[in-house]
């Protein structure tokens, strides 16, 4: 997902996709520890998205990003 994308996202959208993110990650690495992850990328491409997701989240906490109704 693009940072654009996750902009346009309000922070209860942001919070869903981040969990989906972690769970995401967590089946990513059962497999690599099962030797059967195709792609070892695809990890360090989920985290670096869940570091952006918890940036936007931590800026509608700081109030540098406002919620639009």
């Amino acid at each position: 997902m693009k940072r654009q994308e996750l902009k346009d996202l309000s922070k209860e959208e942001l919070e869903i996709k981040l969990s989906d993110n972690m769970e995401a990650l967590m089946n990513l690495r059962f497999q690599k520890a099962l030797q059967q992850l195709e792609h070892p990328q695809q990890i360090k491409l989920l985290r670096r998205e869940i570091a952006q997701i918890k940036t936007a989240i931590k800026e509608y906490e700081l109030g540098l990003r406002k919620e639009e109704v």
